[in-house]
């Protein structure tokens, strides 16, 4: 520690030499001035010391390790997106053949479409996976079946957006931002590969139905982990499956098995993986493992389709 000044010694701040100075860092010791005070929980620091203890100071995290957030600003960003598509679609109908999930079939010359044939005769074009239109295992989750179409029509969106503004408020603060991105993308691809595998190949789906389901596996397997009272949850996750059942000859029942089983798959690798430094590497490598079986098990079929050949 510095002796004290002398009556006839001036003390100077040792970022500002020049400025008479009388305050100590209660952290370091350094004479500081006026510009260089930093309010502590007794005295003041310097900025220097302030920077360090930030620095030092551990971030809350989640309980599967993501930051913590209070707003739902990925579920927002998510509704916003899917009405966005909406709008698109109703201003431009033709987006929803081009981007639905599509597993093959043919455009013909007239642009009507028919049934997908490997051989196919001239002037009819194939579409779909079998094309190469990989995007639409994902683009097809932000699309919704037009007002007037469907069973559903209007409340197709409507009911999917209250459905993941209620999941996602309490799904995206417990996993943090980005493995709640993760989760999202991974259930809507886990619902269209279910699609691609178990319905006719000339079938035409959309809808975020499949990350929905996703997300209400996520509710279910977060709120086992932390211990919940698991009375309510259960009656949601029953609802949710009376649902599938009842629904399955007016929706695609194949995309909400899709959605739940790899939404379940994704949150149980985030909420069970071991605390510790490497937490995130083995959460980040379990979800590259879906994603590759996912991947794996789409170009097996499309491969299928095709006869042999990966369309690229």
């Amino acid at each position: 520690m510095e002796p004290e000044p002398t009556d006839a010694a001036v003390t100077t701040c040792y970022r500002h030499p020049r400025v008479e100075s009388h305050v100590r860092c209660t952290r370091c010791d350094r004479y500081i001035c006026p510009s260089c005070m930093r309010e502590a929980a007794v005295g003041h620091q310097c900025v220097e010391c302030v920077k360090e203890g930030a620095r030092s100071v551990r971030q809350a995290r989640t309980l599967v390790g993501g930051r913590i957030t209070s707003t739902p600003l990925v579920t927002s960003v998510l509704i916003c997106l899917n009405l966005v598509a909406y709008l698109a679609e109703l201003a431009r109908p033709e987006l929803v053949d081009r981007f639905s999930m599509v597993s093959a079939r043919l455009t013909g010359p007239d642009g009507a479409f028919y049934v997908y044939q490997p051989g196919h005769p001239p002037g009819f074009e194939p579409s779909g996976l079998v094309a190469g239109e990989w995007e639409r295992l994902l683009t097809s989750g932000f699309l919704h079946l037009p007002p007037t179409e469907g069973t559903f029509g209007l409340l197709h969106i409507v009911l999917n957006m209250l459905a993941l503004w209620q999941l996602g408020r309490v799904v995206e603060p417990m996993l943090g931002r980005l493995r709640f991105v993760a989760l999202y993308l991974l259930a809507t691809l886990g619902g269209s590969v279910f699609e691609l595998m178990l319905t006719d190949v000339n079938t035409e789906s959309l809808g975020a139905s499949g990350a929905i389901f996703g997300l209400g596996a996520a509710y279910y397997v977060l709120a086992r982990r932390i211990g919940a009272d698991m009375r309510s949850v259960n009656r949601f996750m029953l609802f949710l499956l009376l649902w599938m059942l009842l629904s399955a000859g007016l929706t695609s029942w194949q995309g909400h098995l899709g959605g739940l089983l790899t939404g379940a798959a994704v949150t149980a690798a985030l909420a069970y993986a071991p605390r510790g430094p490497r937490q995130a590497l083995i959460q980040a490598a379990a979800c590259a493992g879906v994603l590759v079986l996912l991947a794996v098990a789409a170009f097996a079929k499309v491969s299928e389709l095709t006869g042999g050949g990966i369309p690229q």
